[in-house]
C-alpha cells in the first residue's frame, strides 16, 4: 500500500511556488472543489479510514531524516514559544490531515496531488482557527456538527466526524502507550516471573501480564482521581461537588484537545512513504503491536446479536450446536470474539458453558490451546465428573496436544479427592517426569488421597520429602498422619509423626495427645498411654469421654481392672463424669468377665444419659448372654443384632458366632453365618471348626 504524506502550505502563493501551475490556477481549483464539497453527501466522508500505525505517524513527526525526501515546512501563526501540549496538538493536525486526505481523494479522483493540498489548506486553516479561539472542543464535544459561514454543512459535518475520529484514536494511543509502561511495572515482572516458576508460559502467560498491567493502570488511575478531588477540593471548598456535576454534564464523550493559551505554531514535515519497504516495515510493526495488545471484539449486532441471545438463554439440556453455527456464519468470529462469548455464557448461563466451550474446542478459528483444554479439565475436575475429564484427555491427546504441568497438576488433585490412589501417583509421577517440583499443596492431595486409602507410609514418605526440601507441610496433614496411625494402633509410626510435629513447632492439643493415648492403647502399652494422658493433664487439658475410654481400653487389654478403676475414681473426683464412649469400653469388659450383674448396672447408667446403645454393646452383651446360657436374653441380643446386620463387620459377625457355639446355641450361629456369608465375608477356620465341633456335640439349651 502506498501512503504519501499531505504537504500543504500556509497560502496559495506558497503553494504555486512548489509547483508550475499559475496561482491563479490553484486557487481556482480549489474555490471550484469546495463549491462541489458543499453538494456532496455526508455519507462519501464518514466511511472509516486506515489507522495511522505508530510507526507510520512516528515517521511523519521525526523532524530529523537521513533519507532524501522533500520536506516543506508550513508555519500557521507564530506564537512565543511552544508550550507543553505542541506534541498533541501537531499529532491532532498530522491525523487530521491524513483522514481528511483520504475523504477528499475518494471523492474527487480526478485532482490532482496540488489540488487536493490546496483543499486541505483551507480546511485545515479553518480548523485551526477554531482551536485557536478554543472552539473546536465545543464542535467535537457536540452530538451534531455545528453550522459555518465559510463551509457547507455537510463539508463541516465531515470535518466534526473526522476530528472525532481523530481524538479517539488519540485517545486509545495515549492508553495503549500508558499499558506498555505498566507491563514494564516491577510488580507485573515479578507476578510474570512467578507464574513462569509454576510452569504458565505462551498465549496464558501473555494474557496475564496484560491482565496484571491493566488492574495496575486502573490501581493508578484510581489514586490519581483521588488525589486531582482532594486538590480541587482544598482550592474550591465545599462547592466542589457541585461543580464537578455540572462539569460531568457538560464533558463530550470522547476525548478532547488541551486548552490553548495564545496562537498556535505548527509545524509539520512531508516524508514519501510510497517506497515498498516502508509497507513491509509497517506491516512487521503491525504484527508485534497485536502480540502486545489484545484485538477487541467484534461489534454484534441485527440478527447476529439475536442468535448470541439465544445462545446465552439456552437450557442445560439444549443442543447448542445449530445456533453456534449460524453465529460463527454470521460473525465470522476470532478468538477474541470467542472467548467474550464464553465469559458472557460463564456470568450469565454457566449450566450451559461448559457444554459450548467443550464444542468450541474443535472450532479452527478458536485457535486451541493447552490452556483451553487445561480450564475446560478443571472445571469439570472441580465438579468431580472424571468421566468427562478423562474423555476430554482422550480428545486433546488425539488433535496433538499433550498435557503439560498445569493440566497434571490438576489431574493429581482431581484423583485424591476421588480416592483413586493408582491415578493420582501415576499423575504425581508424571509431574516429576516433566520436572517440575511440586509445591505444598499437590504434597497434600497426594498425601491425602493416601492417607483416606489407608496407606500412611506412604504420605509420611512425602512428608519426609517436603522436610529434606524445606517445604513446611500443614498441621492438618501432621494431625491426618497420626489419625491414621492411631486407628491403626501403630505406636512406632505416630511416634514418629508425633516427634516431627514437635521439630515444626506445632501447639499440643487435646486430639494430638488424646491420638497418641489411642494408638499406645491399642498396641499394648498401656505405660506410655498413660504417661500422654498423665501429659496431657499437666498441660491443663481436661480429657473428654473418648480420650479416657480409650485408656481404659489401654488397660483392658492387659486386664488391669483396679488400676482402671483407680484412674475413673481420681477423674471422678476432678468433676469427670464418664459418657457413653467409656460405658461401652466398661460393657464389653465387665462382659468378657462374666459380671453380668455389674454389667447390667452399667446398663442402666447407658439409659440415664438418654443416649442409644452402640453396636458394640449387642455384641459385648449377646457375647455375655450367650457363654452365661441365658438363652431369653442371649436370643434378644440376637434379635437386635439381626435387624442391624448390615452395620456388622466381619469381627463382630464371627465373635457372635462364636458366643453362640460357645452357648449352645448352635442354630442361630449358622443363621448368623449364613447372614455372614451373605454379606460377602468369609468365615475363619477356627470359626468353623468352632461350629462343626458345636453341631457333632450339640447339648439342650438350659433353660433360664
Amino acid at each position: 500500500m502506498n501512503l504519501k504524506h499531505l504537504i500543504f502550505r500556509k497560502s496559495i502563493n506558497h503553494i504555486s511556488k512548489l509547483s508550475p501551475k499559475p496561482a491563479s490556477t490553484i486557487s481556482a481549483a480549489i474555490s471550484t472543489s469546495l463549491h462541489s464539497i458543499s453538494s456532496v453527501q455526508s455519507s462519501a466522508y464518514i466511511k472509516n479510514p486506515k489507522p495511522i500505525s505508530p510507526f507510520i505517524r512516528c515517521i511523519h513527526l521525526t523532524r530529523e531524516t537521513k533519507l532524501s525526501y522533500a520536506s516543506v515546512e508550513a508555519n500557521v501563526v507564530s506564537g512565543d514559544s511552544e508550550d507543553e501540549d505542541d506534541g498533541t496538538t501537531k499529532e491532532f493536525l498530522s491525523r487530521f490531515v491524513w483522514i481528511m486526505r483520504g475523504k477528499l481523494s475518494e471523492v474527487y479522483t480526478d485532482c490532482d496531488k496540488e489540488t487536493i493540498n490546496g483543499m486541505l489548506l483551507v480546511i485545515v486553516e479553518k480548523v485551526v482557527e477554531e482551536m485557536e479561539k478554543g472552539g473546536i472542543q465545543r464542535m467535537v464535544g457536540s452530538k451534531v456538527a455545528m453550522p459555518s459561514q465559510d463551509f457547507s454543512e455537510d463539508l463541516w459535518k465531515t470535518v466534526w466526524e473526522a476530528s472525532n475520529m481523530v481524538l479517539e484514536d488519540m485517545e486509545k494511543a495515549r492508553k495503549k502507550e500508558r499499558m506498555k509502561q505498566f507491563l514494564q511495572a516491577e510488580e507485573v515482572k515479578e507476578m510474570c516471573r512467578f507464574a513462569g516458576e509454576v510452569g504458565i508460559r505462551g498465549d496464558l502467560l501473555r494474557e496475564l501480564r496484560f491482565k496484571w498491567a491493566k488492574e495496575k493502570m486502573e490501581e493508578n488511575d484510581f489514586y490519581e482521581s483521588l488525589q486531582r478531588f482532594k486538590s480541587e477540593k482544598q482550592e474550591k471548598g465545599g462547592n466542589v461537588l457541585k461543580e464537578q456535576a455540572v462539569a460531568a454534564e457538560d464533558t463530550p464523550a470522547v476525548a478532547s484537545l488541551p486548552k490553548r493559551k495564545g496562537k498556535i505554531k505548527y509545524k509539520i514535515y512531508g516524508l514519501d512513504l510510497s517506497a515498498p519497504k516502508w509497507a513491509e516495515v509497517a506491516d512487521k510493526i503491525h504484527e508485534k503491536e497485536e502480540m502486545l495488545w489484545p484485538l477487541e471484539p467484534k461489534p454484534i449486532s441485527g440478527k447476529c446479536k439475536l442468535v448470541m441471545d439465544k445462545i446465552l438463554s439456552l437450557k442445560k439440556e439444549d443442543d447448542p450446536s445449530q445456533l453456534l453455527a449460524e453465529w460463527i456464519q454470521l460473525l465470522q468470529p476470532t478468538r477474541v470474539d470467542w472467548i467474550t462469548l464464553l465469559d458472557k455464557l460463564e456470568q450469565q448461563n454457566p449450566g450451559v458453558h461448559l457444554k459450548v466451550m467443550e464444542l468450541v474446542l474443535g472450532e479452527e478459528s478458536f485457535q486451541t490451546n493447552v490452556r483451553d483444554y487445561t480450564k475446560l479439565i478443571d472445571a469439570y475436575a472441580k465438579e468431580d465428573r472424571v468421566e468427562d475429564v478423562e474423555r476430554i484427555l482422550r480428545k486433546m491427546v488425539e488433535n496433538g496436544i499433550m498435557p503439560d504441568s498445569l493440566t497434571i497438576t490438576v489431574l493429581v488433585h482431581m484423583y485424591s479427592k476421588v480416592g483413586n490412589v493408582a491415578r493420582a501417583n501415576d499423575a504425581f509421577e508424571s509431574l516429576r517426569n516433566y520436572g517440575f517440583q511440586p509445591d505444598t499443596k499437590i504434597y497434600n492431595s497426594m498425601m491425602m488421597a493416601y492417607i483416606n486409602a489407608g496407606e500412611p507410609r506412604q504420605g509420611e514418605q512425602l512428608l519426609r520429602e517436603m522436610e529434606t526440601r524445606n517445604i513446611k507441610s500443614s498441621e492438618e496433614i501432621y494431625m491426618a498422619l497420626l489419625r491414621s496411625y492411631s486407628r491403626r494402633g501403630d505406636a512406632v509410626g505416630a511416634g514418629r509423626i508425633a516427634n516431627s510435629m514437635q521439630f515444626a513447632g506445632f501447639q499440643h492439643n487435646l486430639e494430638y495427645f488424646a491420638l497418641l493415648v489411642e494408638a499406645y492403647g491399642q498396641a499394648g502399652d498401656y505405660d506410655q498411654a498413660r504417661s500422654n494422658f498423665d501429659n496431657m493433664i499437666k498441660l491443663g487439658h481436661k480429657p473428654d469421654d473418648k480420650c479416657t475410654a480409650n485408656m481404659i481400653a489401654a488397660y483392658e487389654k492387659k486386664n488391669l481392672l483396679d488400676k482402671a478403676l483407680n484412674l475413673l475414681m481420681e477423674l471422678e473426683k476432678d468433676g469427670f463424669e464418664p459418657g457413653i464412649e467409656t460405658y461401652t469400653v466398661l460393657v464389653d469388659w465387665l462382659g468378657r468377665l462374666q459380671l453380668v450383674d455389674e454389667t447390667e448396672k452399667l446398663l442402666d447408667k447407658i439409659a440415664e444419659l438418654g443416649e442409644v446403645p452402640p453396636l458394640k454393646v449387642h455384641v459385648s452383651l449377646c457375647d455375655m448372654y450367650s457363654r452365661a446360657k441365658s438363652e431369653k436374653k442371649a436370643l434378644q441380643a440376637v434379635g437386635v443384632l439381626e435387624a442391624r446386620k448390615d452395620e456388622l463387620g466381619p469381627n463382630e459377625f464371627e465373635r457372635i458366632i462364636t458366643a453362640l457355639c460357645a452357648g449352645g446355641f448352635v442354630q442361630d450361629a449358622q443363621r448368623i453365618l449364613q447372614l455372614m456369608e451373605a454379606k460377602g465375608f468369609a468365615a475363619s477356620e477356627q470359626v468353623k471348626f468352632s461350629l462343626s465341633a458345636s453341631q457333632v456335640f450339640s447339648q439342650k439349651r438350659p433353660k433360664t
